[in-house]
């Protein structure tokens, strides 16, 4: 059964973009296909029935170089729960998944953005993110 929820507001807490020269820009221009994305999402109850959910994107080279760009956002969700006596595992799949699914296309939209403007003009992310495959990892951990 999904969890009954209204998302109030969605922000960027934090972003960085860390370029330390216009040698590393070029070379980051040029490897940018081979960045990676890792996803970090955590949570925290606040009052009023709400919950703070934040989902931080990185965007790295996966190579050890010294010349490399540093792409993060940390982007806050905060939800109303109708009830909040939903089982841990319920609440934890509406975090870790449902939620994503629901906010990600707009996190993508402005993460795509903040490289594009960071002298990265053809950046776009390939494939998808499976929110429900990296939940049944989690579970099973």
């Amino acid at each position: 059964m999904p969890v009954k929820h209204k998302i109030i507001v969605t922000y960027t807490k934090d972003m960085s973009v860390e370029i330390p020269d216009v040698q590393t820009l070029l070379l980051a221009r040029e490897r940018i296909s081979k960045y990676k994305i890792t996803l970090d999402i955590t949570s925290k109850p606040l009052k009023n029935k709400m919950i703070e959910v934040f989902t931080k994107l990185k965007y790295t080279d996966v190579e050890e170089s010294k010349k490399k760009a540093l792409f993060e956002l940390l982007y806050s969700t905060v939800v109303e729960i109708d009830n909040l006596n939903v089982e841990k595992k319920e609440m934890e799949k509406f975090i870790l998944c449902d939620l994503q699914l629901e906010i990600f296309p707009k996190i993508r939209e402005a993460f795509v953005q903040i490289l594009r403007h960071s002298g990265f003009p053809e950046a776009n992310f390939s494939g998808e993110i499976d929110f429900n495959e990296l939940y049944q990892q989690r579970s099973n951990q």
